[in-house]
Order: C-alpha cells, then sequence, then structure tokens
C-alpha cells in the first residue's frame, strides 16, 4: 500500500528532492486553461501557457510525476516510438520529416528548460542503438544512413571495436551512436517543470482525481470534492485516464514496463561499464535498456507486460538479464526494483489533436514519451493560444482502435508480442 503522500518506491523516488504536496482540490474554479494530469505533458503546456498569461489549473490524482513521467527510463531520443518508416507509411515522407524535426525541437526545449530554470534532473549527452545479431545489424546501419542522408540527422555508425571502447559488453555488433540525444533523472525533471510552472502562476491539485469532463462552451472537469470551469480542457493522462473520454481510451492500451537500480558500484566500476555516460538500448522487441546514475549505479531496464499482470521473479529476471550483458556483474545485486504503465498506440505513432474546439488531448507516445510530452505540451500551447499547424500536423495520421473491444484486445496483444519476441529468438 502506496501511502497518500509517497511516491511508488523507486530509485528515482528515493533520491529525488522533493516538492511539498500541493492542495487537492475544493470548491469551484475558473480558469482559462484547465489540464488533466501533471506529467511531462500537462506540466510543459501549463508552463507555456502561464509564461504567455494564461490562468492554467492542472488536476492531478495523485502525485506529480507519479505515473510514467517519474518512473520511466530517462532515455530523451529525438524521433517517435513507431520509427521514421512507419511515419513516411502513415503520412508521406515529407510530413514524417516534419515530424522528425519537430521531435529534434522538442529536444532542445527540454534542454533549454532544464537550463533557463537549473533543473537538476542529471542531464547527459549521448545515445547508442545496439544490434545483437546480423539482421539487426544490417537494419540499424540502413537506418544511420537513412538519418544521415534523408533527415540530416548526425548519427553515427560504430563498429564493434568504436563501441567496445566505450561500452563492456561483448554482447553487441556495433551502435547508432547519436550525440543529441540523451537521458535524465525523470522525477527530477517532472519536479523541475512544476517548481517553474508553480513560479509561473499554474495552480497543481495532487490527490484530485478526476471523475467526469462536462464538455460544451466553456468544459467542466469534476472532481469528488470540487470543479473547474474552463475555456480550455486538455486530456493529458496518458495510460493512467479511463472513462472521462472513451473514444480515447480505445485507441490506446497500458504496457508495463520495469526498472532496476544496481547497488551502488563506486564511481571507477561504474565508469569501466560506459566510459562516455550514454544511455544505451538494443533493438530487441523485448529490449534492454540500461545507463549509469548520478550515485554510480547501473539502472537496467527490461521487460515488459502485455497483460497488465508484472511479471514472475521480476528481480530475478532482471539480474538474469542484467549479468548477460555484463557478466562482470556476477557479484552485484539489484536494490530497486520498479515499474509502471506506458501507453501505446496501435500502429505505435503519436496520437495528438482535439476532441472538440476546445479539448486537446496528447497520447499514444509509445515508450519514446520523454522528448514528444514535451513536444505535444508545447503544440496544445501554441493551439490553445491560435497557432494550429503544427498540432493538425499530427491529425494527419489515422488511428484505429485496438481490435477485439475491451474483452479480447489484451489476450491478442499478448499473442502478437510474443511472436515478436520469438523472431527476436530465432533469426
Amino acid at each position: 500500500m502506496i501511502a497518500r503522500n509517497s511516491y511508488p518506491p523507486s530509485w528515482y523516488a528515493a533520491s529525488a528532492t522533493p516538492l511539498p504536496t500541493q492542495p487537492a482540490l475544493q470548491g469551484r474554479i475558473d480558469a482559462d486553461v484547465c489540464i488533466l494530469g501533471a506529467g511531462y505533458t500537462g506540466l510543459s503546456a501549463a508552463l507555456e501557457l502561464a509564461e504567455a498569461g494564461y490562468k492554467v489549473v492542472i488536476l492531478e490524482a495523485e502525485r506529480i510525476g507519479w505515473g510514467a513521467s517519474g518512473r520511466n527510463g530517462g532515455q530523451a531520443i529525438a524521433g517517435f516510438g513507431c520509427g521514421e518508416a512507419k511515419l513516411e507509411a502513415l503520412v508521406g515522407f515529407a510530413d514524417a520529416r516534419r515530424m522528425f524535426d519537430l521531435s529534434r525541437e522538442g529536444l532542445q526545449w527540454l534542454r533549454d528548460r532544464i537550463l533557463k530554470h537549473d533543473i537538476a534532473c542529471d542531464w547527459r549527452d549521448g545515445h547508442a542503438t545496439v544490434p545483437i545479431k546480423p539482421r539487426q545489424e544490417r537494419e540499424v546501419r540502413a537506418a544511420v544512413e537513412d538519418f544521415r542522408n534523408r533527415y540530416d540527422y548526425p548519427v553515427e555508425w560504430w563498429s564493434r571495436e568504436q563501441l567496445r571502447a566505450q561500452l563492456a559488453s561483448d554482447r553487441y555488433l556495433g551502435a547508432m551512436y547519436d550525440p543529441e540525444s540523451g537521458h535524465l533523472h525523470p522525477l527530477e525533471y517532472a519536479l523541475g517543470l512544476a517548481r517553474a510552472a508553480l513560479a509561473a502562476g499554474v495552480r497543481i491539485c495532487e490527490h484530485s482525481r478526476v471523475t467526469q469532463l462536462v464538455r460544451g462552451a466553456r468544459p467542466v472537469f469534476k472532481t469528488a470534492e470540487g470543479e473547474v470551469h474552463c475555456d480550455f480542457a486538455v486530456l493529458a493522462g496518458n495510460a493512467l485516464v479511463h472513462g472521462i473520454a472513451p473514444e480515447l481510451d480505445a485507441k490506446i492500451m497500458p504496457v508495463g514496463t520495469y526498472i532496476g537500480a544496481t547497488v551502488p558500484l563506486g564511481e571507477e566500476r561504474a565508469r569501466a561499464l560506459i566510459g562516455n555516460d550514454m544511455a544505451v538500448a538494443d533493438t530487441n522487441w523485448a529490449l534492454d535498456y540500461f545507463r549509469r546514475s548520478r550515485d554510480h549505479r547501473l539502472l537496467f531496464g527490461g521487460r515488459a507486460s502485455y497483460s497488465t499482470l508484472p511479471p514472475p521473479n521480476l528481480r530475478g529476471t532482471m539480474i538474469r538479464r542484467m549479468r548477460r550483458v555484463f557478466p562482470q556483474l556476477a557479484d552485484v545485486g539489484i536494490e530497486y526494483v520498479w515499474g509502471g504503465y506506458i501507453d501505446i498506440s496501435l500502429n505505435r505513432a503519436p496520437h495528438f489533436g482535439r476532441l472538440t474546439p476546445n479539448v486537446y488531448f496528447a497520447q499514444g507516445f509509445s515508450g519514446h514519451g520523454v522528448i514528444a510530452t514535451g513536444l505535444a505540451g508545447k503544440l496544445v500551447s501554441e493551439s490553445i493560444r491560435g497557432q494550429s499547424e503544427r498540432l493538425d500536423l499530427f491529425a494527419k495520421i489515422d488511428h484505429h482502435p485496438f481490435p477485439g473491444g475491451r474483452a479480447l484486445r489484451t489476450p491478442m496483444l499478448v499473442a502478437a508480442m510474443a511472436w515478436y519476441k520469438l523472431r527476436d529468438a530465432l533469426w
């Protein structure tokens, strides 16, 4: 059982600088904009709007950054979860390129906010995508050429020897190294955005679960103890929101993801694992991803649950996966293990837009949300201020409900994921 004022146990929660609990909503409030969800999307939109002079209220069911924004893998990567080839198939190359360039802008926006508001979230430059099998190596090499020649994005191909000079593992055949992407402390970043938003005049109401959205000329968010009347409403709760907008619920699925943090390794031993302090992710469907922490741990993510049930013996599984990458950690245990839900769309592409002229939403980040969530918040804020062209670009992506309805969509997804895992294992 999680105490009312606490976060789910994790290394992030244990190491973050806490923010005082914000009072729950009581009674009626009037605002220009009301946002459901105090994660990256909601906080980013609120900060942009407050700096432009809008009166903004955020309603959060738990604590700031309580969901995926405060528990994720911390890898901030340009692009979107579906990949560029899928986007090109959905909207054509010209619009896919515009979307990719917007993700780069989102990455720069993240860096700018960290500097402007002095957010101590341990930002580090560099990300490596690492293939394990020859098929994956061919795919990653082709992606390097595509990024460089068609997207003007400065990634590099590292040979196995180049990678081995930075990463103390023999598991991988090389790397696509991305110097612009990087990693951070997710909860510290969320709390830093919240401090900036509060300083700009945003009112954040924690422990204020929305029970109903009444649509109309002035939408109303209702909670158990109050309501907010606003000119514009924003739905930014992603995988943790159900029933507020059923037409959105059908187009995303919650997927459990899991991370472990080792005991402190000491600076020398941690540095020996990843010499340049980059983040790393492999290319399997059920991927491993890892990076160093500021207190010299290895943060190792892997496994995913498409059934909404936690995997059995999660700690033991994480240790085995970690030691498969780093056999030299055979004597090292995992001190923290935690998980949470991300939202995926059927095509893994971002789903941003409007339900009505004054009700906005952003979802479908599909495991690629550290940058895309902030971008979504920025685009929503632009649209509320009268500049909708960039948000409307994403409306060109066709999104469908998951097949099978509520009764069958989860087992159908589990079966599909089993096929992808089998493919990774066999060839």
